[in-house]
């Protein structure tokens, strides 16, 4: 197997008859999908999604791939092609846009249509290229051809391109579903077919790669989900991802079955099952779905709630509800249904928000306790199929933490894949395809970029680091005026200390220190503001470190009168 290497340099030119394929994103994450493929000067995207925020970067919205890469490119992109509708691949897509906002945009009908209502968002009119399995598309000097695949979304699909350098086939996220809820089969035999051609790259989603066997259909869940509306008391919160289309169809007919009515809460679950059920893709029964507004019409157990916050994420409406500060008041009687699986790093986050659920009264069901929720990700049994019905040359393991990408790449050893020719990358790993055989060439830069409010990109690690030690150390302010013809201090100095246990008057203890400290510094003739601010924030610091045992933020400020 190709390991990357912390050292490694940056890539020498591409071969005339190679193919070079550079992960911006989505590898060693679950998250952030961004592959760029590169053959003759021209550049072909594959996904543009994004990362949510962890525990330990506070503050930021959104976590964007790294577009340096292709900054200085872009007239060379030949368009985005879009596997699927969740965040996690096209949420990024307006960022990139606005470099160049005439860059092609191809995708199916479900995809574009989430794309195109997320970029009038940001009043973006994109050019797109609606797509479905079967068609081929030139997009320059890529010959793409899609196929279906089945995912937790509708209208998922793999592409596989053709090159004059050789083949790529992208299995973007799916599974192998033999149930599916849409009776939209993962094409195995045009997987098949691929592979009589010959697919010199094989790029496969990993997430699943560490779980033995096979996914559960989509149709074993319905049971649990209608046993909960059996045994509901009250009111029933369904959380669950906003683009999860088969997931909420399934709720809207357990709703029907229990006489139940529904209505849609937050923005983007209102804006994509809108789009959904416009496009034919969720079928809402008669007479069930209501506006929020009118819940209030209908006693507590006719009525059903589909939200956003399945993550733990702390703005969506299942967290603000576990915090008491949403106009949904969560009691006791209600059921609450977290139809969704753990995105990994998210653990700490739900789990906090289903105590929170709980503590109010209400009866939480989960993955952990019954069988109310089944990944969109192929398990290892699956990957082992497609390996041996497409006889891959190479393999590229993407979409999932270093885990899961070694757990991956295992699998296409064991089933005859020559380990040399299984590539394990990071973002930004560039790995070139020339005759055949997949190589670690190079990298390049590959940061996180975090939206952070307004600003793009402006946000760096030196600020994360100083917002978590707001968070988890305190802050200390000094003021002290200096009297410029003596060098003595005329007032202060003034300590503010905030995120501290202890009482104010300990803080007392350091003002003889500072204040010996800045007559040994003027002693010795430092008169300049900045230096002798430097000269408090070690007094301070020396003095918490010993007498607290914190490092907290100081802001040292010297003014000379």
């Amino acid at each position: 197997m190709s390991h990357p290497h912390p050292e490694l340099n940056l890539p020498p030119k591409l071969a005339p008859d190679g193919v070079r394929v550079v992960a911006l994103g989505g590898l060693g994450e679950v998250g952030r999908n961004m592959a760029v493929i590169e053959h003759a000067g021209q550049l072909l995207i594959i996904d543009c999604g994004v990362l949510f925020p962890e525990d330990h970067q506070p503050g930021v919205d959104l976590i964007l791939p790294d577009f340096e890469y292709i900054e200085d490119r872009l007239d060379q992109v030949q368009a985005i092609v879009l596997t699927h509708g969740h965040e996690d691949h096209i949420g990024a897509v307006p960022y990139l846009l606005k470099l160049k906002k005439d860059i092609p945009v191809v995708g199916s009908m479900l995809t574009l249509a989430l794309v195109e209502a997320k970029l009038k968002e940001h009043r973006i009119t994109p050019y797109t290229l609606g797509v479905k399995e079967g068609m081929r598309e030139k997009l320059g000097v890529f010959d793409c051809e899609f196929v279906a695949v089945n995912h937790s979304i509708p209208d998922a699909l793999a592409v596989f391109v053709r090159t004059p350098a050789g083949t790529i086939l992208h299995t973007g996220d799916f599974k192998m579903d033999q149930l599916p809820l849409d009776n939209r089969l993962t094409d195995l035999r045009a997987f098949a077919r691929l592979g009589e051609e010959g697919v010199d790259l094989f790029m496969t989603d990993s997430t699943n790669a560490e779980v033995p066997g096979f996914t559960t259909p989509e149709k074993d869940i319905a049971p649990a989900i209608d046993k909960v509306f059996r045994d509901a008391e009250r009111r029933i919160i369904v959380a669950c991802f906003s683009s999860h289309v088969h997931r909420v169809q399934q709720v809207l007919n357990a709703a029907e079955k229990a006489g139940r009515k529904v209505a849609m809460v937050g923005r983007s679950m209102v804006r994509n099952m809108g789009i959904a059920a416009e496009l034919g893709y969720l079928k809402v029964p008669d007479g069930v779905l209501v506006d929020v507004k009118k819940l209030d019409n209908f006693p507590d157990h006719q009525v059903v709630l589909i939200c956003t916050g399945s993550q733990g994420e702390p703005m969506a409406a299942l967290s603000r509800m576990a915090n008491r500060d949403h106009r949904i008041d969560v009691g006791k009687g209600d059921t609450v249904l977290l139809a969704s699986s753990l995105i990994p790093g998210n653990e700490n986050a739900v789990y906090r928000v289903i105590n929170g659920l709980m503590r109010l009264g209400a009866n939480v069901v989960h993955k952990g306790n019954a069988k109310v929720h089944v990944s969109g990700h192929a398990s290892a049994g699956e990957l082992l199929y497609c390996y041996n019905i497409v006889k891959p040359r190479n393999v590229m393991p993407v979409h999932g933490e270093w885990r899961h990408l070694v757990a991956n790449a295992e699998l296409a050893v064991q089933t005859g894949v020559p380990r040399e020719r299984v590539v394990l990358a990071e973002d930004g790993v560039v790995v070139d395809l020339v005759d055949g055989r997949a190589k670690v060439v190079g990298a390049v830069d590959c940061g996180y970029v975090y939206v952070d409010g307004s600003s793009v990109g402006e946000f760096d690690e030196a600020l994360l680091k100083d917002r978590r030690i707001l968070r988890d150390e305190g802050f200390i302010s000094v003021i002290v005026v200096m009297d410029s013809a003596t060098g003595k201090v005329a007032a202060g100095p003034e300590i503010q200390a905030r995120g501290f246990a202890e009482d104010d008057e300990i803080f007392r203890q350091v003002r003889p220190k500072i204040e010996q400290a800045l007559a040994d510094a003027t002693g010795n003739g430092v008169t300049d503001s900045y230096q002798l601010e430097q000269v408090v924030r070690r007094a301070v610091g020396s003095w918490v470190g010993g007498k607290i045992r914190r490092r907290p933020m100081i802001i040292p400020v010297v003014i000379q009168a």
